[in-house]
């Protein structure tokens, strides 16, 4: 049977968190909107020494596989919980962003690099770059993916990396990098840089990088300005003849031409395990407006009654009980991916599946908000405009929609990416 009970230690995180979300990041949630590229220090402070900590146990779980995993295999034989930290983090993530999206996306920590690193590292690399983030002052990591020539086409990465004896040599652009500019210039910070050692090799070419803030050829060129998430920081880099170390790849350093695929097949496992995190960022934002919607009408003597036929609701109830049926539905594919992602089970068509309903959801929930509160929810006196801005973003980042409707499309109906697109 499947229970769906959050563990106590999963309970208790979520309340540290909400106090968070609650005292610290609602009451700055709309200076930052307005003051776009400041760095919310409150928020950062407050964050990590959590952050530390977090990262200081899945660098000890990756020196225990270093070990030879015999620790983590005694302790399942003596009937411990098994460690679930990605079940941890969405909902960490939802209730973050309840608090306010934009500040959740500059908490320090390594972020998709994260991710990256854990799909595609050794375990040597995996203590040697995380154990960064596990120390210090605040630092922040980032994953640049996206060139101008190639958005939701990972494959069509231009970005070129060559070997030159004991380093490899960077050359190439990358946009809509979130926290670009915190991990290079703003901290000691790192980038997952994906770039192709040999493009007739087509995806198999395609390769993660490690490039470290200070790293000469590496530099942030512009920093973007949006609609939503504006305390989010969204930059451009340029990579010009950037040297950086030989095991400063991910995985292996031996790289064959027209060698199997495995290299861009755990590069894309990034996205497996981040999709879940960013749908779970879109839950917070969508129960934050439902929440509201739901307080102000409480103020004006209208409940929402459960267990009662459609026809005999209003058309402002029977819409409060959509939107939260969305949510529901979307929250329970985000959990479900999440543990997948912890049993170490293939996941990419669950986590594509939560991220399209999850930033479908959301879109819909905070524009049927704003409709509700009506020319309040338009205007700054409330945050419901604002999360209808903040919401969109997900339906876009970490592949599109579309992207992810094709995925989905994929998996269930067994074609290939050239067979469906």
């Amino acid at each position: 049977m499947i229970d769906f009970t959050i563990p106590d230690d999963i309970q208790q995180q979520r309340k540290l968190f909400e106090m968070v979300a609650r005292d610290v990041m609602r009451p700055i949630a709309r200076y930052y909107d307005e003051h776009e590229h400041e760095i919310p220090w409150e928020y950062v402070n407050r964050m990590w020494p959590l952050v530390k900590m977090e990262w200081a146990q899945r660098v000890t779980r990756a020196e225990r596989q270093l070990a030879g995993e015999k620790k983590e295999k005694k302790e399942q034989k003596s009937g411990k919980r098994k460690y679930y930290p990605n079940l941890q983090l969405v909902h960490m993530v939802e209730m973050l962003c309840w608090g306010d999206a934009g500040l959740y996306l500059c908490t320090p920590g390594p972020a998709l690099a994260g991710f990256a690193i854990d799909a595609a590292g050794t375990p040597e690399q995996k203590v040697r770059l995380l154990k960064r983030f596990a120390e210090g002052d605040p630092k922040w990591g980032a994953m640049a993916i996206t060139e101008p020539g190639a958005g939701s086409d990972v494959s069509a990465i231009s970005t070129t990396a060559v070997r030159d004896g004991d380093e490899w040599v960077i050359n190439g652009e990358k946009i809509f990098i979130t926290n670009g500019w915190l991990a290079l210039e703003a901290s000691d910070g790192l980038v997952v840089v994906w770039a192709t050692v040999d493009k007739s090799a087509g995806r198999a070419g395609i390769k993660s990088f490690i490039v470290p803030a200070g790293t000469p050829g590496a530099k942030v060129t512009k920093r973007e300005h949006k609609l939503g998430i504006r305390a989010s920081d969204t930059a451009a880099l340029v990579f010009e003849d950037c040297r950086i170390p030989l095991d400063n790849i991910l995985g292996s350093p031996e790289v064959q031409r027209r060698e199997d695929k495995r290299g861009f097949k755990a590069a894309m496992q990034t996205f497996d395990m981040s999709r879940p995190v960013v749908a779970a960022g879109a839950m917070g934002v969508a129960r934050a407006a439902i929440e509201f919607v739901k307080e102000k009408l409480a103020e004006q003597g209208i409940d929402i009654p459960y267990g009662v036929p459609k026809h005999k609701l209003s058309a402002v109830q029977r819409d409060v009980l959509e939107m939260e049926a969305q949510y529901k539905m979307a929250w329970l594919l985000t959990v479900r991916a999440a543990v997948m992602t912890d049993e170490r089970q293939p996941n990419a068509l669950q986590a594509s599946m939560a991220k399209v309903k999850a930033g479908k959801a959301v879109t819909w929930i905070t524009q049927k908000a704003v409709e509700i509160l009506g020319p309040l929810g338009y205007s700054t006196e409330y945050l419901a405009e604002k999360w209808m801005r903040d919401a969109k973003i997900n339906d876009i980042f970490e592949g599109t929609g579309q992207i992810n409707t094709l995925i989905v499309a994929r998996r269930i109906l067994g074609y290939s990416s050239r067979e469906l697109k």
